[in-house]
C-alpha cells in the first residue's frame, strides 16, 4: 500500500495529530445503505499484487478462529444483533478513517468497511494475542505464495515481515502482501515505524489503498472495485459487504481476547483445478472438386479502432518560490509555502487535495489559530496550492514541511525547509535600583556585607530580557571619567569569584522575562570606613554608577 498518516475518547485528538497523517491523502465517512453488489458490476484494478486472488486467508486460521462465535456485546449503544470487536482493532479502525477522512476528503471510507476486511483476513486479531500497542503475541502469516493453488509472489521483503526469504506471505491482520506493504506503508500510530504487523499502521494503509485513483467509496461501483482490487475474488467481495453492513448495524469494542493455543498447524485446503475436457476427434472430409477459382476484388484495408485518450493524472508537485523559509521565534512566515500540482499531460491539475505537514519540528511551529501541524489545502484552478497562517514556534531551531499527494501509482512529495531564529533581545536604554530599599542611599557599616541588592534593566519602559551587565568598582581618573579600580591595589569593598577569590568586577549572567538582576554580596572586611562607587554597565554602554557609604563600625563598650 502506499504511505502518505486509545481509547474514543482521545482518538480525535490523537488521530489528528499524528501524521498519521503523516502518512498520506485519503478520505473517510460512513457508507450506509449500500445495494448488494452484482458479479458483472465491476473489473478489478491491476494496482498492485495486492489485487491478485490470493485465496481465502482463513484457510491458515484455526477453526476456532476462522468462524468463532461472536462474543457478547458490552455496554450501551450496541443495537440488537450487534457483534463485537476487540477495543484495539475496533480503535485502530475508527482512527484510520478520521486519519483518511483529514487527508483525502473525497474517499469517504468507513471504518465498517476496514473492519469487514479485518474480519474476513484475521478475525480482528483475534487468538493471536492482540495487544493495546497494536501488536499481536503471535504473528499472522497467510499461506505461501508459491502458485500452488494462490497466486505466485517471489520475495520481495527478503523475510522481513513475512519470515520468508523464498516466496511472499501475506501479513498482520489486514493481510498485506509485502510488495503492497513496500508501497502503501502507513504510520497509524504515531511511532514513526511502518509495520504490517500493527494493527494501527495496516488500518490506515489498508484505508489508503482501498482510496486509490480518487475513488469516492460511497458510489457502490467504486467501493465494489476497491474491494476487489484487495482480494480479485467475488466472494470475498460479498463476505466483506456482509460484515460491513453488519457492523454499520451496531457494534461494541470487547477487551482484547488473549492468544490461542493451537500447537498443531491447520491443513491448508486449496482450490482444486478443473480437468481439461476431453474432444472427440471429427470425421476427415471427403475430398471435393478443385473450383475453379473466380477473381477476388482486394478488401479494402480495415481502420484500426483509435485508442481511447487516457484521462491525465497527478503526475508531480513543483515548488513555488525559495524552498527555504525562515522566520524569527513567534512571528508569522513572510514568506507563504506555494507549490504547484502537474497533470501527466502538463497541464494544472485543478481540485486536488494536497496535506501540508510538520515533521521533525523543534521550535513548536503551528499552522493557523487552531495550532495544527498540518492542514490539508485543495488547488486552485492554476493547480496551485498554498499554505496560510504558517507561524514560527517561540525556540530557535528547524522543521521540514512536508508537501504530499498521491496518484493511482505513487505518493508525490516535495519539501520546505523552515529554519526559526531566536527574537533579538530588546537593547536596554536603562538600568534602575528596584530593591526594597531603592528610594535610600546605599550604606553598609565596614566589615559586614551588603546584600539584596537589584537592578532592572529596561527597554522603552519595558523589561529587557537578555541583557548582560558588568559590574565593578570604579574611580575617576584624572580626566574625570570612570575607570575600573586596579585589583592589585583596591582597597574597596569587592565580589567573590566562583573559586572563592577576591574580585572588584563580575559578569552577571544575562537577566530574565522581568529584566531583574540580584547583585551577588559584596563584602567590606578590612575595608576603610569611605564613600566607594560601584558602576553596572551592559554591553551596549548603559550605565547606573552607585554610590556606597561604607560607616566605621561602634567602638566596643567599654570594660565595667
Amino acid at each position: 500500500m502506499k504511505p502518505l498518516h486509545r481509547h474514543l475518547v482521545n482518538t480525535s485528538r490523537k488521530v489528528l495529530c499524528t501524521a498519521a497523517l503523516a502518512a498520506s491523502l485519503t478520505t473517510a465517512a460512513v457508507v450506509t445503505n449500500t445495494s448488494t453488489a452484482d458479479a458483472g458490476e465491476s473489473e478489478p484494478t491491476p494496482d498492485s499484487p495486492q489485487a491478485t486472488d490470493r485465496g481465502d486467508a482463513r484457510l491458515d486460521l484455526p477453526d476456532p478462529l476462522a468462524d468463532p462465535a461472536v462474543p457478547p456485546t458490552a455496554g450501551a449503544g450496541a443495537g440488537e444483533g450487534a457483534s463485537g470487536i476487540p477495543a484495539t482493532a475496533l480503535d485502530a479502525y475508527k482512527r484510520a478513517e478520521l486519519s483518511v477522512a483529514a487527508a483525502l476528503p473525497g474517499c469517504k471510507l468507513p471504518w465498517q468497511l476496514l473492519a469487514g476486511i479485518g474480519r474476513v483476513e484475521s478475525v480482528h486479531a483475534s487468538g493471536y494475542g492482540l495487544k493495546n500497542d497494536g501488536y499481536t503475541e503471535k504473528p499472522i502469516r497467510g499461506p505461501r505464495l508459491d502458485g500452488n493453488g494462490f497466486a505466485e509472489i517471489k520475495d520481495t521483503d527478503k523475510g522481513e515481515f513475512d519470515g520468508d526469504a523464498v516466496y511472499d506471505r501475506a501479513v498482520g491482520p489486514l493481510q498485506f502482501i509485502p510488495s503492497t506493504w513496500a508501497t502503501w506503508g502507513a504510520d497509524g500510530n504515531g511511532d514513526s515505524k511502518r509495520d504490517p504487523n500493527n494493527i494501527y499502521d495496516a488500518a490506515l494503509g489498508a484505508g489508503l489503498y482501498l482510496c486509490a485513483g480518487d475513488r469516492n467509496l460511497s458510489d457502490q461501483a467504486q467501493l465494489d472495485r476497491a474491494i476487489l482490487s484487495y482480494n480479485n475474488s467475488r466472494e470475498y467481495v460479498n463476505t466483506v459487504l456482509g460484515y460491513m453492513r453488519q457492523y454499520q448495524n451496531g457494534v461494541a469494542g470487547v477487551p482484547n481476547p488473549p492468544a490461542g493455543s493451537f500447537p498443531t498447524p491447520p491443513t491448508t485446503t486449496l482450490p482444486t483445478p478443473k480437468p481439461t475436457p476431453t474432444r472427440t476427434p471429427a470425421p476427415t472430409p471427403k475430398p471435393k472438386p478443385t473450383p475453379t477459382p473466380t477473381p477476388t476484388p482486394t478488401p479494402s484495408k480495415p481502420q484500426e479502432p483509435q485508442k481511447p485518450t487516457p484521462t491525465p493524472t497527478l503526475a508531480k508537485l513543483e515548488l513555488l518560490g525559495s524552498a527555504e523559509l525562515k522566520a524569527e521565534a513567534g512571528s508569522a512566515f513572510t514568506a507563504v509555502p506555494r507549490i504547484k500540482a502537474v497533470l501527466s499531460d502538463g497541464k494544472p491539475a485543478a481540485a486536488k487535495p494536497i496535506l501540508f505537514e510538520l515533521k521533525d519540528d523543534s521550535t513548536g511551529s503551528f499552522i493557523g489559530a487552531e495550532g495544527k501541524t498540518f492542514l490539508v489545502v485543495e488547488t486552485d484552478s492554476e493547480g496551485i496550492a498554498a499554505l496560510p497562517g504558517l507561524k514560527a514556534g517561540a525556540k530557535a531551531g528547524g522543521f521540514t514541511l512536508r508537501v504530499a499527494a498521491y496518484n493511482t501509482e505513487a505518493q508525490l512529495t516535495v519539501s520546505f525547509t523552515g529554519t526559526v531564529t531566536a527574537k533579538p533581545a530588546p537593547v536596554a536604554d536603562k538600568l534602575a535600583r528596584t530593591d526594597a530599599g531603592a528610594d535610600k542611599p546605599l550604606e553598609v557599616e565596614a566589615g559586614k556585607s551588603l546584600k539584596g541588592l537589584e537592578v532592572t534593566a529596561t527597554a522603552q519602559g519595558k523589561a529587557a530580557e537578555g541583557t548582560q551587565v558588568t559590574a565593578g568598582l570604579v574611580e575617576k581618573n584624572d580626566g574625570g571619567a570612570w575607570v575600573p579600580v586596579d585589583p592589585a591595589k583596591s582597597k574597596g569593598p569587592w565580589f567573590k569569584d566562583k573559586d572563592g577569590a577576591k574580585v572588584t568586577s563580575l559578569l552577571l549572567a544575562p537577566t530574565g522575562a522581568d529584566g531583574k538582576i540580584a547583585l551577588p554580596e559584596l563584602f567590606t572586611t578590612d575595608v576603610a570606613p569611605g564613600t566607594y562607587h560601584l558602576r553596572l554597565i551592559t554591553k551596549d554602554n548603559v550605565v547606573l554608577v552607585l554610590d556606597l557609604k561604607i560607616t566605621a563600625a561602634p567602638a566596643p563598650a567599654p570594660a565595667a
